[in-house]
């Protein structure tokens, strides 16, 4: 009787705790203002409207897929804080609260096949992919020493476990500004791979692609820090705006549609990248004549 007493209320804790996490995390506001004035420039942004772009005007695009790697030091705004305090949440923290919260980030699945934004996901689908319950794990019963019962091990996606984010992009002169312009198309986190048993296999594993432009307004309301002073903060629409981070490229358009690690293998990689760069730079420069 003691078992199964004991069995019913791992169940039930399971159960609990899974209805719990469903629930939106919300963070406990101070009693006394965190500060000695009030932030209102970054609650109440909006995020810069793109010039206006005709097919027309467009006489030259490339697609480039990239990695930004948040090991990197100019890339730890995107990743700290791991744990959400008062004013700032990490880059992941960001996306993951509007797309299960507030429904105003829309994700999408097949990451590692499709980046063409076409498998929408559902909020208990992202749930699903971002926790999940290890039924094989086992404790020792305190009633009974010496054997051992079911007890759910809750194993949970988190800021720390994400350390690299790809990203879509197209390259494109702007012949009616006489511009060589960017625009982000999507962004996909990642974390390294594991085995059942936490073991690294090496790596990356893609978890689902969200649509830049969507996710814009969202950035534009978030800030993150900066070193040199703390009153004039810029937000994640200000880091991908300005092009405040490091990447290397992984892939650009081509007749193969196949990736640079496709046929480069190591420090090869990381040339052609560079030389994607180049030529991009080197045909902005070309348009001109000095």
């Amino acid at each position: 009787m003691k078992k199964v007493k004991f069995l019913l209320a791992v169940f039930l804790f399971a159960v609990l705790s899974a209805s719990i996490n469903a629930q939106p995390e919300v963070i406990k506001p101070p009693k006394y203002p965190d500060g000695v004035y009030t932030k209102e420039n970054t609650r109440t942004r909006k995020a810069i409207s793109y010039p206006h772009l005709r097919e027309a005007d467009v006489m030259w695009s490339k697609r480039v897929w990239r990695v930004i790697d948040l090991r990197e030091k100019i890339n730890l705004p995107l990743y700290y804080p791991d744990t959400k305090i008062l004013d700032r949440k990490s880059l992941f923290d960001v996306i993951k609260d509007a797309a299960l919260n507030d429904g105003t980030i829309t994700c999408f699945n097949n990451a590692s096949t499709d980046d063409e934004f076409r498998f929408e996901m559902t909020k208990s689908e992202i749930e699903a992919m971002l926790v999940s319950w290890d039924s094989t794990n086992q404790v020792e019963d305190p009633n009974n020493p010496g054997t051992y019962v079911a007890a759910p091990l809750k194993k949970e996606i988190s800021t720390d476990k994400v350390w690299k984010y790809w990203i879509k992009e197209d390259w494109f002169f702007d012949k009616q500004r006489s511009v060589l312009d960017v625009r982000i198309i999507g962004l996909c986190p990642l974390i390294e791979k594991l085995s059942e048993t936490g073991e690294h296999l090496g790596g990356d594993k893609p978890l689902f692609w969200v649509y830049f432009p969507e996710c814009r307004p969202v950035f534009a309301n978030q800030e993150v820090y900066m070193r040199h002073n703390d009153s004039e903060r810029r937000t994640f629409e200000d880091i991908f705006w300005k092009r405040m981070f490091s990447s290397y490229v992984r892939k650009e358009s081509n007749v193969y549609d196949r990736g640079i690690y496709d046929y480069k293998v190591g420090l090869d990689q990381l040339l052609e990248s560079e030389r994607v760069k180049n030529d991009i730079f080197t045909f902005e420069h070309d348009l001109w004549h000095f």
